[in-house]
């Protein structure tokens, strides 16, 4: 299982609202995407770096969700490339659903006990 995080730099002139809804219109494309499992979209504190998140099953499929023609988009449309970084996603804590995962080199994925409270005395 791979992370995939991608910066950039938010285009010039753009507030929260706006960059919001540029990033809303990226929505069907990646909802398209049956590799992506998932993705994150974030905006740095002071407004000027985006990123994404992704959680794809291989970094082949990420490489290819963002292709030369993605890149070349970004670029065209911020004034700077992304920056790229790949993570081997080794284990997910979601304390939303109480579910510990971690993956195998293969990417197999394999629940794991979550440890037991201690007991108030």
């Amino acid at each position: 299982m791979i992370v995939e995080l991608v910066t950039f730099r938010t285009p010039p002139g753009m507030d929260r609202d706006a960059i919001l809804e540029d990033a809303k219109s990226t929505i069907p494309r990646w909802s398209a995407n049956r590799d992506l499992l998932r993705k994150h979209y974030l905006l740095s504190e002071d407004g000027q770096t985006g990123a994404g998140f992704y959680i794809w099953p291989s970094r082949e499929a990420a490489e290819q969700g963002h292709d030369a023609a993605w890149r070349a988009a970004v670029e065209k449309r911020t004034g700077a490339p992304p920056v790229i970084r790949y993570f081997d996603l080794l284990m997910l804590l979601d304390n939303e659903t109480g579910r510990i995962t971690e993956w195998d080199a293969a990417g197999t994925p394999k629940p794991v006990a979550p440890p037991s409270s201690v007991a108030a005395e």
